[in-house]
């Protein structure tokens, strides 16, 4: 028994799925796509001077779509969420200075330093000025 050539495109982009699935990246999948692109189109037409460009164009269409779909993800999740904290009120539960100090917000204890290199005594208000590096950057409430 032959396979007919829209058979073998639909088995070669199955085994770009597994060869996906298996791998860290997010590469064959795109091939795999233009695979089953190319096998539809082999249904209409066996002429390889139309199904090799269909494969890359379709090939490449998908993976500028994925590339896109990326950036967009990336710039989702590009922050560690600490902005919240900026420009809120926090309390001082360990002294605060250039160096060393404790801070609470949102019932959470965050490690802190003086951006204005004075010194917060406990249970002084401060505003968080900038988080750095998961440091929060006090100064005085005004």
């Amino acid at each position: 028994m032959t396979l007919l050539l829209w058979q073998k495109l639909v088995i070669a982009g199955i085994v770009l799925v597994i060869l996906e699935v298996l791998t860290p990246t997010t590469f064959f999948i795109t091939l795999a796509l233009a695979c089953f692109v190319t096998a539809a189109v082999s249904l209409l037409t066996l002429n390889m001077n139309i199904l090799v460009p269909v494969w890359v164009v379709s090939s490449l269409l998908f993976l500028g779509c994925l590339r896109l779909f990326s950036k967009k993800k990336e710039k989702v999740n590009a922050g560690t969420g600490m902005d919240r904290y900026v420009g809120q009120r926090a309390t001082v539960l360990e002294e605060v200075d250039d160096d060393r100090g404790v801070v609470t917000i949102f019932d959470e204890r965050w490690n802190a330093r003086s951006a204005d290199k004075k010194v917060y005594a406990v249970g002084e208000k401060v505003i968080i000025q900038k988080e750095e590096n998961l440091v929060l950057y006090v100064g005085k409430e005004k």
